[in-house]
């Protein structure tokens, strides 16, 4: 059974940071590209970073450069999302995704709540 678990989420202040995990069981992580997106309410939801399955190359949205980081352990079947400097506007249900980059198949968690507020 496929399992895509976030936690880390919760009430932060203004200039704050969180730590956002994503465990991962019943497939096969370390051919995985990993994503963490967000959804704040009434928004699409959008991409906030990505990293590679091997290589760990990672991308970020413009909004999050210099303050988030992506990072994952293939050990652990975990990714990770350091979130420092965080503001309002980081407010949203922060999901992962997985995307094998062989068969291309997709699977998404059931999110966690990020709320930057004074």
């Amino acid at each position: 059974q496929v399992q895509l678990v976030e936690s880390g989420g919760g009430l932060v202040q203004p200039g704050g940071s969180l730590r956002l995990s994503c465990a991962a069981s019943g497939f096969t992580f370390s051919s995985s590209v990993m994503y963490w997106y967000r959804q704040a309410p009434g928004k699409e939801r959008e991409l906030v970073a990505s990293i590679t399955s091997i290589s760990g190359i990672t991308n970020y949205a413009d909004s999050v450069k210099g303050r988030f980081t992506i990072s994952r352990d293939n050990a652990k079947n975990t990714v990770y999302l350091q979130m420092n400097s965080l503001r309002p506007e980081d407010t949203a249900v922060y999901y992962c995704k997985s995307r094998n980059r062989w068969s291309g198949s997709e699977y998404w968690g059931q999110g966690t709540q990020v709320t930057v507020s004074s």
